[in-house]
């Protein structure tokens, strides 16, 4: 007779591709601030997407509590995440980069999200106020949709001018209440708790995005079903964001990864605005996603 199995709460994936110097810097906060104090059950999965830095070698040896997968290639974001998505069975999935990192004095308490989301089912997706390493905010985890208008705003300038009204800085939201909880139209895979049973409704990250907008892509598909999406200030994790190179980078690396930006915010345009738009406006949105990018 099969013992029940415990019921998950709470599944934290890491995605990970030759991160080994993130992953010692990231796990020993997650496990020190926050699973070896949380309520709930709650599991870590790592998914190495092919690494070369002895990466799985490291997690098997140094840090036997998580689970690790090999997915066996390098398929992108998209298609790393949902290795440990498909057939997941716990009640919440929360994406998280590995050159993050979680405070201390409940700063990165996961279960107050947790609590939240529970107690409202119209929330699909919740995101932590993601800081950078000064403390400010990752204005990734805090967007509008991106429209040709939003996007145009936000590549001329005009946002950055004009902060606080709503018709110039839709990209971000700036103009909201940076301190209280409520509605964004998107946040960051970076750090994103999701509502498992809503993923069964709308789907798992589309794998034709190989890196960046595949998060964007999600929540518009969770939004365009009717769920919330939402930016919960009280809890914080740090984004070691733009430093994920320290170890590796490279001008090839680099130019990479511009590459596949640039490539996706098309796809997304493609997606979801070709057929709305005239085919100028492709265009317009192809020259500024050319000269000024902005990775996760």
């Amino acid at each position: 007779m099969q013992k029940n199995k415990i019921k998950i709460d709470l599944s934290i994936i890491i995605l990970n591709y030759n991160g080994q110097f993130w992953l010692k810097k990231l796990l020993p906060t997650l496990k020190k601030n926050y699973l070896d104090k949380t309520k709930y059950q709650v599991e870590l999965i790592v998914v190495d997407n092919a690494s070369t830095d002895d990466s799985v070698k490291l997690m098997r040896k140094n840090f036997k509590w998580a689970t690790t997968i090999e997915s066996g290639r390098n398929g992108g974001f998209a298609f790393g995440n949902n290795v440990a998505i498909k057939g997941n069975q716990a009640r919440y999935v929360m994406l998280l980069n590995s050159d993050t990192e979680f405070l201390n004095n409940k700063q990165s308490d996961l279960d107050q999200i947790i609590e939240y989301m529970d107690q409202n089912k119209e929330v699909a997706m919740v995101s932590p106020r993601v800081e950078l390493s000064d403390g400010s905010l990752d204005p990734a985890c805090h967007r509008g949709e991106p429209t040709p208008w939003t996007s145009f705003a936000y590549f001329t300038g005009l946002e950055k001018l004009f902060p606080k009204i709503k018709f110039f800085s839709g990209y971000h939201q700036s103009y909201k209440d940076l301190k209280t909880i409520h509605e964004v139209d998107a946040c960051t895979g970076a750090a994103m708790i999701v509502r498992n049973s809503a993923i069964k409704k709308v789907g798992m990250l589309d794998e034709i995005f190989f890196m960046y907008a595949e998060d964007l892509d999600w929540c518009k598909r969770f939004r365009d079903a009717g769920y919330k999406i939402v930016f919960y200030p009280k809890i914080k994790i740090i984004h070691h964001k733009y430093k994920s190179g320290i170890k590796s980078s490279n001008k090839k690396t680099a130019s990479f990864t511009q590459q596949h930006f640039y490539k996706t915010m098309l796809q997304y345009y493609d997606k979801h605005y070709k057929n709305k738009y005239p085919k100028f406006v492709r265009k317009i949105v192809e020259y500024f996603v050319l000269i000024k990018t902005d990775v996760r």
